[in-house]
This record gives C-alpha cells, sequence and structure tokens, in this order.
C-alpha cells in the first residue's frame, strides 16, 4: 500500500478554529499521511487516524480545535459471520490497558492472526446513496445532494496463513479455501464542513459459491466515557457522539436506533473501569439486533447499513442539539421540505376541489386526502386510478401537489399474511401485517402502481413498519426469525428511496428520515387536540418548543382540529372558523410564527372573506420569511401559560439573521425586559433590530457580553409580536 504523494499531517493539516455551525469552512476533506506511515482522515475539524501495520484499525478521532481524543482503545473495525464463523477485520491486539492510548504502544501490538488484513485502499468523492428529485420550491435553501466531501474505502481480505488456522481450528474436512475469494469493504465517508463521519461494510463473494453474511458488526469503537461512577446506574451520561442510522424503526425519535442498529454496549476488556460491576457503556457498536442471515451468490455483494458519527465538542444543550438538526438537514435534505398543507376531511371529487381551490387561493402548496376521507390507495381499479388521477392533474393545474392517507401496520390482515411473534413476544402496535408476506409485497407493488398511474405527490404513511420480527416459514420473502427484520426494512425504505427519485412526498409517524422520508410528528398526543381551544393554544407552542430540540422546524408537523377530533365538542373544535376567528388566528400565528407546519384538518380552510383575510395574511408572512422561519430554533422561554414564550429562528448565512417571536398568553398586557442571545445568529456586538413593520433600530450588545442584546417588549393582551435581526453596515 503506498502512501506516496499524500500530503504530510504533521506539515500541511490545516485546524479550522471557528464554529462550524456559524461559519462555513473553506477546507475540503482529504487524505493525509504521517511521518510514521499513519493515514488520517480530516476536513480541518475532525479526523480520524489509522494505523495500516501490522494490521488496519482506528488509532485515532480527535476534535482538532479543542486538541480532544475520543478513542481510548484499538478494536476490530468490523466483525462478520460467515455462516458459522466468526471473523473479525482488521484491529489490533496486545494493548497493555483500555482507559487510554499511545502512540508508542502501537509498535508492540499484533494482528490477529485470524482476521482479516487490510491488503489496499482507495479515495474518492462522495457518491448520492440514492437518487434524488428535489422540490425547490418548498425548501428555504438549495441544499446539495450528495454531501461534499470524500469516501475512503478500506479492502481487508483473509491470507492463507489465516485460512490454514481457521482449518485447523474447526477441524472441518470441507475446504476453506474459497474463503480467500471473499472480500471485506470497510467504507468511510467524512463531510466538507462537520464533525461526521460515516461508516459501513460491505462483503463481495469472488469465490465460486455461495456464502451467508449471518450477522456483523459495522463500527466498534472503544471510546471515552461519558461519565465515571464507581456505583451501577440505571440511567449513564452517554460519551459525547451523536450517532445516526438508516436502519432505523419503530418511534419517532433517534432514540429507537437501540432497539434496531446501535448499542452503547459494556466493554468486557475494559478491567481498569471505575465502575465496580464494570458496567460503564463505552463501547460503541453498530449492528442488526437480528440477522441479517443474507444469502450472497458468486459474483455479488452484499452491503450493511450506514451509520454517522457526529462528534460533539460541547455539552450545552442548545450547542450539542444544533449540531444534530444541522447534521440530519444536510444528510436528508428532503426533510427541508416544508409545503404548507390542509388534511381534506373527504376525498369526493366536489370535496377535493374545493380544498384545491381554497389552498391556491390562500397560498396553501398541498392538499392530502386525510385519514377516514375514504382514499384508498389499495383500490387499483382503473375507476378509482383514473378518479385520482383526474384529481392530480386538477391540482397541479392550480399549483397545488395532491395526495393522502394509507395505513400500513397497526392493522390485522389476515389469511396466513400477519407476523408471526416468537412465544411471549407481541407486535408494536398490537396487530401488524409481515411485509414480506404475499400480501405485504403485494401491497407495495399497489403503492408503486398508484403512485405512477395516478400522478400523486404525496403519501402520508401511518403505521410505518416498526421492526417487527416474524418467524413464519410460509411467507415468500423471508425464511425465518433471521432475515425477516432485515427483509422488511429493505422492502420499505426501498419504497421510500423511489418516492424520493420521483418527488413524492414523504408524511411517516416513524424515524425514516435518512431513508426518504420528509416529516414526521412534531410531538404531541392526539386527544390534546379534544381539549378546549384556549387549552390547544399553550400545549400547541409547548409541543413545538420541546420537538424542536431534536427537529428543524420543517421536520415536525403538528395539528389543527377545524372539525371535531376524537371529542371534545364544540369547545373543542374551531369551526365554524368565523364565529372563532381570534383562536384560528392566534393557531396560525402559533405556528406560522414557529415555522411548523400543521395538518389543518376539515372541509375547508375558510368560510367568510374575513377568515379568508387571516389565513392569507400568515401564509404571506410565512413566505416572506420563509427562509429564516425554517431555520434553527433557539429557545428562549418554554411556554407555561404564566408569562411570556418566546423561541428566536437563526440563520446566520442569511439576510435575516434571526427572527424572533414572543407570545403572552395573559389576559392583560405585558412589558417585559428580554436578553436574546445573538451567538447563534454569527451577529456580534450589534444588530439592525426592526419589530414587525415597524422602523428598524440599531440595538448594541450588552455591557457584559458582545453575544447577547436586551430588548424592551411590550405584548398585547392574548398576543404575539415579532422581531427581525439583521447584520448593520456600519
Amino acid at each position: 500500500m503506498s502512501l506516496k504523494g499524500l500530503p504530510i499531517w504533521e506539515k500541511d493539516h490545516p485546524i479550522v478554529n471557528t464554529d462550524w455551525l456559524i461559519s462555513k469552512s473553506t477546507v475540503k476533506s482529504a487524505i493525509y499521511q504521517t511521518e510514521d506511515g499513519k493515514l488520517v482522515f480530516s476536513n480541518g475539524i475532525t479526523a480520524r487516524t489509522f494505523t495500516l501495520f501490522p494490521n488496519g484499525a482506528t488509532v485515532g478521532l480527535e476534535l482538532l480545535n479543542t486538541n480532544e481524543s475520543f478513542i481510548r482503545s484499538v478494536r476490530p473495525e468490523a466483525e462478520v459471520e460467515l455462516g458459522s464463523l466468526k471473523f473479525s477485520v482488521g484491529g489490533l491486539l496486545g494493548q497493555p490497558i483500555h482507559n487510554y492510548l499511545l502512540p508508542e504502544w502501537l509498535s508492540k501490538m499484533t494482528a490477529d492472526p485470524y482476521s482479516f488484513q487490510l491488503v489496499d485502499y482507495t479515495i474518492s468523492d462522495v457518491k448520492a446513496r440514492f437518487p434524488l428529485k428535489k422540490r425547490s420550491a418548498w425548501m428555504a435553501k438549495d441544499l446539495p445532494w450528495p454531501l461534499p466531501g470524500k469516501e475512503l474505502i478500506f479492502r481487508y481480505q483473509l491470507n492463507e496463513k489465516a485460512i490454514a488456522l481457521w482449518q485447523e481450528k474447526i477441524q472441518s474436512k470441507e475446504s476453506l479455501a474459497y474463503l480467500k475469494s471473499v472480500v471485506v469493504e470497510i467504507h468511510y465517508e467524512l463531510y466538507d464542513g462537520m464533525p461526521v463521519f460515516s461508516k459501513w461494510i460491505k462483503v463481495l463473494n469472488d469465490s465460486k459459491q455461495e456464502i451467508k453474511v449471518s450477522k456483523f458488526k459495522s463500527e466498534i469503537l472503544a471510546v471515552l466515557e461519558g461519565e465515571s461512577a464507581v456505583d451501577s446506574k440505571k440511567r449513564w451520561d452517554l460519551p459525547n457522539i451523536t450517532v445516526e442510522s438508516d436502519y432505523n424503526f419503530g418511534g419517532m425519535t433517534n432514540e429507537s436506533l437501540f432497539n434496531s442498529s446501535i448499542g452503547w454496549n459494556l466493554d468486557t476488556l475494559y478491567k481498569t473501569q471505575v465502575s465496580y460491576e464494570r458496567k460503564t457503556p463505552c463501547l460503541l457498536e453498530a449492528y442488526p439486533k437480528y440477522g441479517p442471515n443474507q444469502s450472497i451468490k458468486s459474483g455479488s455483494s452484499f452491503e450493511s447499513f450506514r451509520i454517522w458519527e457526529l462528534v460533539h465538542h460541547s455539552l450545552d444543550r442548545e450547542h450539542k442539539t444544533l449540531e444534530h438538526r444541522r447534521m440530519l438537514r444536510s444528510l436528508a435534505p428532503w426533510s427541508t421540505e416544508n409545503p404548507i398543507l390542509m388534511h381534506v376531511r373527504g376525498s369526493k371529487d366536489e370535496e377535493v376541489k374545493k380544498a384545491i381551490d381554497q389552498c391556491a387561493e390562500v397560498g396553501f402548496e398541498m392538499v392530502i386526502m386525510t385519514f377516514g376521507s375514504g382514499f384508498e390507495v389499495e383500490d387499483q381499479s382503473p375507476e378509482n386510478l383514473n378518479r385520482m388521477k383526474k384529481l392530480a392533474d386538477y391540482a397541479h393545474s392550480k399549483g397545488i401537489a395532491l395526495g393522502g392517507y394509507s395505513l400500513l401496520a397497526s392493522r390485522r390482515v389476515g389469511g396466513g399474511n400477519d407476523v408471526v411473534m416468537p412465544k411471549g413476544m407481541t407486535p408494536t402496535f398490537g396487530n401488524s401485517p409481515c411485509i414480506e408476506s404475499q400480501w405485504g409485497i403485494d401491497y407495495f407493488n399497489k403503492l408503486y402502481n398508484f403512485y405512477s398511474k395516478t400522478g400523486l405527490d404525496i403519501l402520508e404513511h401511518d403505521g410505518s413498519y416498526p421492526g417487527d420480527i416474524c418467524i413464519a416459514t410460509t411467507h415468500p420473502g423471508h425464511t425465518g426469525v433471521e432475515d425477516s427484520q432485515w427483509n422488511q426494512h429493505a422492502r420499505i425504505t426501498q419504497f421510500y428511496q423511489w418516492c424520493r427519485e420521483k418527488g413524492i412526498y414523504l408524511n411517516v409517524p416513524d424515524y425514516y428520515f435518512l431513508s426518504g422520508s420528509n416529516k414526521t410528528g412534531m410531538g404531541y398526543r392526539e386527544t390534546n387536540w379534544s381539549l378546549p381551544r384556549a387549552q390547544q393554544e399553550i400545549i400547541e407552542r409547548q409541543n413545538i418548543y420541546d420537538g424542536t430540540w431534536d427537529k428543524a422546524p420543517s421536520m415536525g408537523w403538528m395539528f389543527v382540529p377545524l372539525v371535531e377530533y376524537q371529542g371534545g365538542g364544540e369547545a373543542a373544535t374551531i369551526e365554524p372558523l368565523k364565529d372563532h376567528l381570534p383562536h384560528y388566528a392566534q393557531r396560525l400565528a402559533n405556528l406560522f410564527g414557529a415555522g411548523v407546519q400543521a395538518c389543518y384538518r376539515g372541509p375547508q380552510l375558510y368560510d367568510s372573506p374575513e377568515t379568508q383575510a387571516v389565513v392569507a395574511k400568515w401564509v404571506a408572512f410565512y413566505k416572506k420569511h420563509r427562509t429564516i422561519l425554517d431555520g434553527d430554533i433557539i429557545h428562549i422561554r418554554r411556554p407555561d401559560g404564566r408569562d411570556y414564550d418566546a423561541i428566536l429562528h437563526v440563520d446566520p448565512t442569511g439576510v435575516e439573521k434571526g427572527l424572533l417571536m414572543i407570545y403572552n398568553p395573559l389576559n392583560t398586557p405585558i412589558a417585559r425586559k428580554i436578553t436574546i442571545p445573538l451567538y447563534y445568529t454569527g451577529l456580534k456586538n450589534k444588530a439592525i433590530v426592526q419589530e414587525q413593520d415597524g422602523n428598524p433600530a440599531l440595538v448594541t450588545a450588552d455591557r457584559n457580553s458582545e453575544n447577547n442584546i436586551t430588548l424592551t417588549v411590550m405584548i398585547q393582551a392574548n398576543g404575539y409580536t415579532y422581531f427581525t435581526l439583521k447584520e448593520s453596515k456600519n
């Protein structure tokens, strides 16, 4: 393996000393060599260092501007179980202790003779994971796809010595010589301007016989513990790394990763940790909890899911979650599509056309035929397909996108097509079909056909695959429990990625962002929308405030029950809209002021000229400030109904650097002095501040901080106000 031509790390590597959340780095991702023959993958913000001899292994993971090291111990780069044989891929043996790693130890460490050995590496530009058709009209900014950066690929194989050792170890009469023709690729990506690495593995079968990938671990990273405690704990602080995976299901947050593909596990080699029972979770491992149990024919390959590792330099909640939000938007730019949408209650032609016409009049952009509307994607009759195509054509003639709702899981379909769970286990939603049953295969074929034939633009896919395993052996799409989860997930994500290629918008109440979905719930309980209207106002703002710690405004939907929803009667319902116009206006101010789109569910958006004017006003407000409103939210004061609440939208690269929304839930006017942090706006010392359409004024920073300004705010009873923040040219 030649390092010839690579720049020398000790001499040439740049360090980015600015916060990547505020200033865009000009340093590109690149590969360097060290003077002692190691390889460094860096973008000036973070660096991952690999030793190449006597085997490939990660020996460093650093944040460069803080000189902080995250690696404490060398482990294999991956593990693959081929049939019943478990192989390490790369890694070194012989580290004396595992609390920390010294460079001088590496020369005395050895390769595992049974492991796959590093044979070469290649470097290329990052490639798109799947085709993407952007809906730029719904995006505040046109984010790049694929992300700019570099991909580094290491190739590993078993040498003859290793095969002979395995032959002796298992004492098998069957020759293992074919294993010499199995290649394991370890793929890494590093993106320009972010401390984010991606990793996955690929197994290539160049032998003459079929092999089976029974299990794998695509990442094994021994990192510094998040905390140190002698006694056992129910909840540990984890290492300061956020991990995402595109093998994720079963919830609306990335917490479900722990049930699907990620484990912060115990490190049995770490015998000198403080924990008396050695239960510190400090070993990051990526692996499916079942299977995948995939057969690879001669000349074919298997590819694992991908993970992304975000290395944090701060424990501050706002900074840490803001980095996470920024990473997600970059990895899934379709999640920044934020169309203004209505949930029409019926699917008859006249009902849908009325909704389309009203949306076009006030500036809405999308109509979804909601649950219970009669929209039926499984009806493949020519009459239904033709009717839906005509409605889609009508919507498009008005500049409106159109689609509907379909339920996948949380129902029973019968006929031997439901998941069969192991004894003592039940489906996540109580009932669920198996996606790899004949019904499931037919269902997805119907989805492909329906959207291809009708030209509809949106699928609201409820009860998306939650990760249920299936022990049935009669379903055509899987052989048993070990491949059931992998195959079901593959079928649904292949469809979602097809939707991304076609530009079909996906509302999915599960965490499928990295597999192609656009939006999930911002975070709410459906029965809340049967409470009295005044209570809904506060809860709505609470849900947005809480939900935007982990999601950008475009990534989550809310709900507005224009008609009764699950109960509550007249007190919970906005219809007749003209009779409850102050409340309706407040809901619009809550949602558009947060940049969060809601499912306005009912037969109409307005029922009088006055109502129409209010809706149009807030749509115009959102579109005027769309770029900043779709930006990140900084949390100022959580709604509690007892005093003002506020959020600050920030965009350091925009013309409007900030937009502050402040709400007064009280029945009396209030005057408050509010300190506003400038840091994430990119402004320092001063800002041009304008309240609504008033006169702009120069506001200088507080005496004790260049990053804060103080505003004196007057807000009417049960009202709101907003301020825009721009850069001063002087």
